[in-house]
């Protein structure tokens, strides 16, 4: 776990995004204001640890509460995510981040040369202010449990 990306750290405020999620709504962090935000970036749908990364979100979500939005961020369109949603039970939302490519993952430090985002959870309080990352190891799945205490869960 780190307290910084490549552009970000922990106290910064976090920039403002709109992604289009499976449904076609669309996301706007600055809308979320009020409630906490968990913003789980994960490389490629149907990819091993992304997949068991994002059954252990829909596992832990729970533990956040009601004032606590957790969502999934990959630079996969948003068929591809819908798919992936269906296949692995997900009930969160998982956003797009496929054009401009990785624009989103760009502005938070976890976007690799390769076209993929790195494997990182960015805690967002109520107020907008980023309060935990873990820009985490590439084939590890990250845990909640730190998060959740950042966030005052």
């Amino acid at each position: 776990m780190a307290d910084k990306t490549e552009t970000l750290n922990v106290g910064d405020e976090a920039p403002d995004f709109k992604l289009k999620g499976t449904d076609k709504s669309e996301f706007k962090l600055s809308e979320q204001r009020g409630k906490n935000v968990v913003l789980n970036f994960f490389p490629a749908a149907f990819s091993p640890v992304c997949s068991n990364q994002m059954t252990s979100i829909e596992a832990e979500k729970s533990r956040f509460g009601n004032d606590t939005v957790v969502v999934g961020v990959s630079v996969d369109n948003t068929w591809t995510l819908d798919a992936f949603k269906k296949e692995r039970e997900i009930d969160f939302p998982l956003l797009s981040d496929f054009f401009p490519h990785g624009e989103v993952a760009q502005k938070y430090g976890v976007f690799y040369p390769n076209g993929v985002t790195h494997r990182a959870v960015i805690g967002i309080d109520q107020e907008g202010v980023i309060r935990y990352i873990d820009d985490h190891a590439p084939l590890e799945v990250p845990e909640l449990e730190a998060c959740a205490i950042a966030l005052g869960k």
